[in-house]
């Protein structure tokens, strides 16, 4: 049985003449939290969507939870969770009715969203907001939403594209056991960040510049091989280049 959960080979994506995402090939075990590093730009998100369903490749393959991604997306979908860096839920409801809404979609009965719903409640401090509107609530506690909502149903894989933005340092370290210990239940999870410190708690760690992979191993041991002081020092080294930025947009990529 294949304990890979994400299995990409030369997985590219152009928008006309522009590479997006140039190559890409690596897996991810069950089980696992991966770092998905880059610069704005980078061509992350785009990857992302790509493994998610949400978006054909150009060329090579891509498996994700046993699933083509190109051939069959609808089942990808139904096996993963995704947290995007655009908050997605729905303000005009409150924190209850869109957790309740979106473990509808997933599927739950309604033992089984009761039973969610309070772990969230207790895993994130919600309790006291669940009957507010999300539309009123400031951006860290529409992230705890957001990464509840991905999480009700326990998927195979997770992604979550930059979880803890706008959350303060405590909440992040709470944020952050939730994750690990998801992880610990079998569930491959795929993270991205722009606090680099966050990357030490993934079992590995994925560097990307302009599309393609710069690096990639465990956090400590990429550390040591670019003789990097620390993680934001090895990112500088492996994604900024002599003559400054990249170039690349966000909006493309």
């Amino acid at each position: 049985m294949d304990e890979r959960s994400i299995i990409t080979e030369h997985l590219t994506r152009r928008f006309g003449t522009f590479t997006a995402v140039d190559d890409l090939t690596f897996d991810v075990g069950r089980g696992e939290v991966f770092g998905f590093l880059g610069a704005n730009g980078a061509g992350k998100t785009t990857a992302i969507r790509m493994l998610c369903g949400l978006l054909r490749p150009t060329s090579g393959q891509a498996e994700v939870a046993g699933c083509d991604v190109a051939r069959n997306p609808e089942q990808v979908k139904r096996r993963i969770g995704y947290m995007s860096q655009r908050f997605s839920l729905y303000n005009d409801l409150t924190v209850s009715e869109n957790l309740q809404l979106f473990g509808t979609i997933y599927g739950l009965s309604r033992t089984r969203l009761r039973e969610r719903i309070r772990e969230m409640y207790r895993r994130l401090s919600m309790e006291r907001i669940k009957d507010q509107l999300v539309g009123g609530l400031p951006p860290g506690w529409k992230q705890k939403i957001a990464l509840s909502a991905a999480m009700l149903h326990r998927p195979q894989v997770l992604f979550l594209d930059e979880p803890t933005g706008g959350v303060d340092p405590l909440e992040r370290r709470r944020f952050w056991e939730l994750i690990l210990d998801t992880a610990a239940g079998g569930t491959t999870i795929l993270v991205t960040t722009h606090y680099l410190d966050e990357a030490l708690y993934c079992n590995r760690t994925l560097i990307m510049a302009d599309g393609r992979i710069q690096a990639i191993g465990q956090p400590r041991t990429l550390m040591s091989e670019h003789q990097a002081a620390d993680m934001d020092d090895l990112f500088s080294r492996l994604t900024r280049p002599a003559g400054g930025t990249t170039g690349r947009k966000e909006a493309e990529v």
